[in-house]
């Protein structure tokens, strides 16, 4: 009787690091994100997770290590065709272009995309976020915290990703909006998507994640289920205030 093979994973890294000048911000990552599944990345402050991000999506470089996407080695791969791999990314601190309308900061997400796709896609962002549709109009720096992050949101999935990924999508945002925010994650994910998910709130994260890495200083120092992260002594005293 045959074992039925594992699939390979959609995201595998392995013993990656990035730098900034002399300073290692990444130790020798290794992570794996299956398809279909959210991964969550929690630590604190300054532990290289939005360095992690980055790196991935090609806006830092990697000194070291190996990213395969879907089979591919893509470390050397410049940022837009990473994109074009279907890697999208909301970044930290939402970093929407504020004198620029909802409805265009949306289109820029789409820019590998045709016409046509880019049409639809407006349609199933505005389903998702129906209040966007409201005000595309206006410019997207008039809009309120919560607001920007649905537009950071939705002009990463313009891009149509295999792989999304959140860099602390509750930052600064109010407990109403955090949930409202984790809601449309759940939903994202609830229809098949593979999101890595990076967040300061371990407790939200932890608690959607299929499973979840825990990062200090550059390193992998924990990984398990969300559940099991979640009841973990470490983690509950470290970053869950318990």
């Amino acid at each position: 009787m045959s074992i039925p093979e594992t699939p390979a994973p959609l995201l595998a890294v392995s013993g990656l690091e990035s730098c900034y000048g002399r300073i290692k911000a990444l130790k020798g990552v290794s992570l794996e994100v299956a398809s279909g599944e959210l991964v969550a990345l929690v630590g604190a402050n300054g532990a290289g997770k939005t360095t992690f991000l980055r790196t991935l999506s090609g806006v830092q470089p990697a000194s070291a290590g190996q990213i395969l996407f879907a089979g591919e080695a893509i470390e050397r791969l410049r940022p837009e065709q990473r994109v074009r791999r279907g890697i999208c990314q909301s970044p930290e601190g939402r970093q929407v272009f504020g004198p620029l309308s909802i409805e265009d900061n949306l289109r820029l997400g789409g820019y590998t995309r045709s016409a046509a796709e880019v049409s639809e896609d407006l349609d199933k962002i505005y389903q998702l976020f129906p209040v966007l549709r409201d005000k595309r109009r206006l410019a997207a720096g008039t809009l309120s915290g919560g607001q920007q992050q649905m537009v950071a949101i939705g002009r990463a999935l313009m891009g149509r990703p295999r792989l999304l990924l959140l860099d602390e999508p509750s930052m600064g945002l109010a407990p109403l909006m955090v949930e409202e925010v984790f809601a449309v994650i759940r939903r994202l994910r609830a229809e098949g998507m593979t999101i890595l998910l990076v967040e300061q709130n371990a407790f939200g994260a932890l608690a959607l994640a299929d499973r979840g890495y825990v990062l200090e200083t550059g390193t992998i120092t924990l990984t398990g289920s969300g559940a099991e992260l979640l009841q973990n002594e470490q983690v509950r005293a470290a970053y869950l205030g318990l």
